[in-house]
């Protein structure tokens, strides 16, 4: 009998002696075995797992590569089979490593405990395979119908052929025609809200997963990967240190668009029409024209100056290895510049989403990137090289732990080093701008800009999961699901939508991330602690000092800061091997998510607004004006007075 087999059954038989020993009282029915012996065991078993998964992992990788990279019927053939393989090794793993759970508590080593209670939770495939694929058939039909989403043209109603894609993004961007928007945003709602019935279905299996890997709902199953049990309460007190910049910002914007719509449709203390923001959920508001303090002053763009000096995409990219060397950090390999894709290939079609890929075996990084020389491109590569340096960083470590300590600190990382890299000092440094300094009309100006893009994002990124884990708690019950979610509109986000909305609408839908089952918290998590990190990165480099003007957090670049480089190297070679409060620890000296770090960076456009609110006399916050949604379901849904109250 093989060793590892002899092992494991001896630890099962102890296990099973312990608890024979515990149910009868009977001290003589212990075994008593080393911890050691048991160690030893469960480090050959994750041993094998280790090398299978890094081996599966690979040949699932490269197959997606070759599919969004060349994609060809054959190639999607190719991925479909080698993810279903993947997903069939993972339950295996997944079943054999739960036979070890009972015996967590015999670990003195925390870090094999750890391997096994990450290894142990597998999501949705731990449902039966008849169950499973009806939950993926569920998911299929949902985003499908998502996708497949057009609508009819306002001044031309027989042409039904406006999708996301497809130019309604820039109508909403574009259009101050209110009666148009309104026809977008409620045309949008219409289609996509066709999923409820299968949302219902959805939210029972979501359970049923979340059961099969021990916990009591899929919102718990959810909760666990931030591993706090006040993960939910300190969401919200990072929300609350937000909310009064927040308001600050509506009430700049709500009067704003009364300027252009009249009191009648945007009212003095009410929430903000949902369909006016320049996006169809409300969650950037991108609309320059309206909201720039100064928008006679053009912005900050080096893009003419990039490509007056023959930048390409490989020059871009060299930019960003070096911004990482220059911390003392790890280049990329050679065998990156061999085979990334960084720019749109002529002989097959990509798809050109950018993106960074970990091969899974400790050597073999590339970016996809259909690169433009502009400077929203060069901030975007240094975004995603901060992916490959983390994957260069914790590529030593288990497979298990070769991620960001919890879902959103990769992307705030990646965020922290574009803040860096976007500030007016680094474009000097790169000689794009010919001074680090900028107009206080400019500096404004591209506060508000990042403002409406990241503070303006936190309160929808913070109601979309507190919606769903209501949902799938039972919390908000199923009867109440649109009423509920525009309850939480209203609360946090200050809006309401452009017509009265009732329980045969489901708006939740019309964001993707909802029938696609996505979860949004990590970008809550990201946008919160890009700033955190970005403070604390500055603090070490020595380029924030509080108190000095000269100083400031939004004027800050941690390029060529070895102390700063050193914590970002401390904090990325864990990967997930400690709990994420112990790794953000290494960087900032904080364990929690704290806001304060985000008021700071724009606390000169908050000062601004304060002062420009209180000369035009704007109310802070807001006040219902009328009724958004109707909690009892109408007696038909295909009424065209559905959305009156009865009397």
């Amino acid at each position: 009998m093989p060793r590892t087999l002899l092992w494991a059954l001896l630890l099962l038989l102890t296990a099973a002696a312990a608890v024979a020993a515990a149910a009868a009282n009977t001290p003589e029915a212990t075994v008593k075995v080393s911890h050691l012996v048991l160690e030893s065991a469960a480090r050959e078993f994750l041993l094998k797992q280790d090398l299978r998964y890094s081996r599966e992992c690979k040949l699932a990788v490269t197959a997606s590569w070759n599919y969004h990279t060349n994609v060809t019927r054959r190639n999607r053939q190719d991925l479909e089979e080698a993810q279903e393989r993947f997903s069939e090794w993972t339950k295996e793993s997944w079943e054999e490593a739960r036979k070890w759970i009972s015996l967590l508590p015999y670990f003195r080593d925390t870090d094999i405990a750890r391997q096994f209670k990450l290894l142990s939770v597998l999501g949705a495939p731990a449902l039966p395979k008849a169950e499973l694929l009806k939950y993926t058939r569920i998911i299929s039909e949902m985003t499908a119908i998502y996708d497949s989403t057009t609508i009819c043209r306002y001044q031309n109603p027989g042409r039904c052929d406006v999708g996301m894609n497809k130019g309604l993004n820039k109508l909403l961007r574009k259009s101050r025609n209110y009666s148009e928007l309104k026809h977008v945003w409620k045309s949008w709602r219409e289609s996509t809200g066709r999923i409820r019935h299968r949302y219902q279905q959805f939210v029972q299996l979501a359970n049923k997963a979340a059961s099969a890997n021990g916990f009591r709902n899929m919102a718990e199953m959810s909760l666990a990967q931030y591993e706090s049990e006040s993960f939910r309460e300190d969401m919200a007190a990072v929300w609350r240190q937000i909310r009064p910049l927040y308001e600050q910002l509506h009430a700049f914007a709500r009067r704003k668009l009364r300027e252009v719509y009249g009191s009648d449709r945007v009212t003095q203390r009410g929430p903000l029409p949902a369909h006016l923001l320049g996006n169809m959920w409300a969650l950037s508001w991108k609309l320059d024209d309206l909201f720039l303090p100064f928008p006679e002053t053009p912005p900050v763009d080096v893009t003419p100056e990039m490509q007056r000096q023959g930048y390409t995409p490989r020059t871009m990219f060299e930019a960003a290895d070096r911004f990482f060397y220059s911390m003392n950090l790890t280049r990329v390999p050679a065998s990156f510049w061999r085979r990334s894709v960084t720019r749109v290939p002529a002989d097959r079609q990509v798809v050109c989403h950018p993106s960074s890929w970990d091969f899974c075996d400790g050597s073999d990084f590339r970016i996809k990137h259909c690169t433009n020389v502009t400077q929203k491109d060069l901030v975007t590569i240094h975004h995603e090289m901060t992916h490959v340096q983390y994957f260069l960083q914790y590529r030593s470590q288990p497979y298990i732990f070769r991620a960001g300590a919890n879902p959103g600190i990769h992307e705030a990382l990646g965020h922290a080093v574009a803040l860096s890299v976007e500030s007016p000092r680094h474009l000097w440094r790169l000689g794009l701008l010919s001074s680090p300094h900028i107009s206080y009309k400019a500096e404004m100006n591209d506060l508000m800009r990042l403002a409406l893009d990241k503070v303006v994002f936190l309160p929808y990124a913070y109601l979309v999961d507190l919606w769903r884990w209501k949902v799938l708690e039972g919390s908000l019950p199923e009867k109440d699901w649109n009423c509920g979610w525009w309850d939480l509109k209203y609360e946090i986000q200050g809006m309401k939508p452009p017509e009265l909305r009732s329980e045969a609408d489901f708006d939740a839908a019309s964001k993707y991330h909802i029938p696609a089952n996505i979860a949004y918290t990590r970008y809550f998590v990201s946008f919160i602690m890009q700033f955190q990190l970005h403070k604390a990165l500055c603090m070490k480099a020595g380029e924030y000092v509080p108190g000095d003007p000269t100083k400031s957090l939004h004027k800050c670049d941690f390029y060529s800061s070895i102390r700063a480089g050193n914590a970002m190297r401390e904090m990325m070679r864990l990967g997930s091997s400690k709990p994420w409060p112990e790794v953000i620890e290494a960087a900032t000296g904080e364990r929690k998510m704290d806001g304060s770090a985000l008021r700071e960076y724009f606390k000169p456009l908050e000062m601004w607004l304060i002062e420009d609110n209180a000369k035009h006399g704007e109310f802070i916050g807001w006040r219902p004006d009328g009724e958004y949604c109707l909690y009892e379901k109408p007696r038909t849904t295909d009424n065209p007075a559905r959305c009156q109250t009865d009397n």
